[in-house]
């Protein structure tokens, strides 16, 4: 009996090994993070609710700036004859190539509203610009075409309508020291309505107002024949 005991005790298969702990690790690391970060954005929407001396994560605004230097001065002789006030909605998207929007990306709607002047300048001007008959009764001006002011985007009027980001997006704003950047809307924005006023017809109505108020005030000084040029665009 004590042989066949034996005997079978050698035929055994061995026990299988146990699985690698590496996986279990990995499980538990990702669960850890996944658990922290939703931890975190759940602390930050709801200290947002607790009153401002309550929140510990609260900001307080000190305006420390210093008095304002003026850098430079300088003349106009610019006529500004027209202005258009513009809209736009600005749509923009950033996603990570290998990653879903919902983990890492965001989207932004930005409405961005601002004015757009139109002028002529009057220094550029050449000496024989303006020319008059002996007797002083005809008058020729030749006039430079109207140009276009940097868009003047209105801070108040501008602001974001939506916003979506991804979790690790959200993770990042939380411990960014300027969550709050909105430098590239606003470029968007000022492109898009400089470029909307160029195709509005803004500097062919400028040309047509100053061409008006100059053969008002012309007629005004008493000449009766009053011919305003104006030069093609460059």
């Amino acid at each position: 009996m004590a042989r066949s005991e034996q005997k079978e005790h050698k035929d055994a298969k061995p026990a299988p090994a146990p699985a690698p702990a590496r996986r279990r690790g990995f499980g538990t690391g990702l669960i850890l993070i996944v658990a922290t970060v939703a931890l975190v954005l759940l602390a930050q929407q709801t200290l947002h609710f607790l009153p401002h001396w309550l929140n510990p994560f609260a900001e307080d605004t000190k305006d420390r700036s210093g008095p304002v230097l003026l850098q430079s001065m300088r003349d106009l002789s610019r006529y500004e004859s027209a202005t258009g006030n513009y809209q736009v909605i600005v749509d923009l998207e950033k996603d990570a190539k290998f990653l879903p929007s919902a983990l890492r990306g965001s989207r932004t709607l930005f409405v961005g509203q601002g004015s757009v002047d139109a002028y002529v300048d009057f220094g550029k001007l050449s000496s024989g610009a303006i020319t008059v008959n002996k007797d002083r009764t005809a008058v020729t001006v030749r006039l430079p075409r109207a140009q276009l002011e940097a868009t003047n985007l209105d801070p108040k009027q501008s602001h974001v309508v939506a916003t979506q980001r991804g979790i690790i997006n959200r993770f990042g704003d939380f411990f960014s020291g300027n969550p709050n950047n909105q430098q590239q809307l606003y470029m968007l924005a000022s492109q898009k309505i400089q470029t909307a006023a160029q195709q509005s017809g803004l500097p062919q109505r400028a040309d047509q107002n100053t061409k008006l108020m100059l053969q008002n005030m012309l007629k005004a000084l008493g000449f009766k024949t009053i011919t305003i040029q104006q030069q093609n665009a460059q």
